[in-house]
């Protein structure tokens, strides 16, 4: 469904709770800014379906944005006619913080309906946030060849599983999620935890990287943390986890395969840049 003179469209929805949204949101507008094709519109949450109808490529940064009936129709709906849909980190995501006084425990309700079968997971809980090991699964999969073995800082998602997944790369995890209503038995087995998939639903295409937290110091304040006096970073400065989220990038532009080149620019008036060039643009900041 590319606009007008090749034009692709794009919803970006990145917002919710306990997160840092606008440095994921600012990464990501960076990201897709590289392809001069693109015109994005951004939004906190699912309100957008009109955009939808419209949108090529959906990429989503959430944490706890739970969308109505009917938009988790529409956003089945636009994965089964075709469209593609780059879910990071926490948009697998539904969490209650416990009403009690007592230590803060934290449920994951199923609450995603369908979607889940869209997504191919639903998250049920992590370990605590510390260095972890990311395996390559498929080594020879564009998305991650050349991609050695890495260590990141981050949530190590421990998910219940949809459907058939092609799982690229994943993680190593038996034991506890403290903290979290089913901590004590959701990472008992040996199973491997996947950290980026892809999963076909109709004529569409989900590609899920659970990796991206980031969080500010003022995140936690509807938890009654005021200043939680440091900002993670998680993996935003981790080389591999940048090249691979570029590569997840330029697969939804592309429609599931890498972008073209750009054609030849039009040779530049006197004095002026060449036309129909992109401006030089920065690399992604590790």
């Amino acid at each position: 469904m590319a606009g007008p003179a090749g034009r692709t469209d794009a919803v970006l929805v990145c917002g919710g709770r306990w997160h840092d949204f606008d440095h994921a949101r600012l990464r990501l507008l960076e990201l897709l800014g590289e392809h001069p094709r693109v015109r994005t519109t951004v939004y906190q949450d699912y309100d957008c379906l009109a955009a939808l109808d419209r949108a090529d490529l959906l990429v989503t940064y959430t944490c706890d944005v739970r969308p109505r009936p009917a938009q988790r129709a529409a956003l089945a709906r636009f994965v089964e006619r075709g469209g593609r849909w780059l879910a990071l980190h926490g948009s697998n995501s539904v969490i209650e913080p416990s009403a009690s006084d007592g230590p803060r425990m934290f449920t994951t309700p199923r609450l995603l309906g369908e979607l889940a079968q869209v997504l191919g997971s639903q998250f049920v809980a992590h370990p605590p946030i510390e260095p972890y090991e990311v395996l390559v699964t498929r080594p020879d999969h564009p998305l991650v060849a050349g991609i050695e073995p890495f260590t990141v800082t981050d949530e190590l998602y421990v998910c219940e599983l949809h459907g058939e997944l092609e799982v690229l790369l994943h993680a190593e995890y038996t034991g506890p999620c403290r903290g979290f209503a089913e901590g004590d038995t959701a990472a008992l087995d040996s199973a491997p935890r996947p950290v980026l998939y892809l999963k076909r639903h109709g004529l569409g295409e989900v590609c899920y990287f659970t990796l991206g937290h980031c969080r500010g110091r003022y995140d936690m304040q509807d938890l009654g943390v005021g200043d939680t006096g440091r900002v993670d970073v998680g993996p935003w400065r981790t080389p591999e986890f940048l090249t691979v989220l570029r590569r997840c990038v330029e697969r939804t532009v592309a429609a599931g395969g890498f972008s073209p080149p750009p054609p030849l620019p039009v040779p530049p008036p006197e004095g002026g840049p060449p036309l129909g060039a992109a401006a030089p643009r920065p690399p992604l900041r590790p």
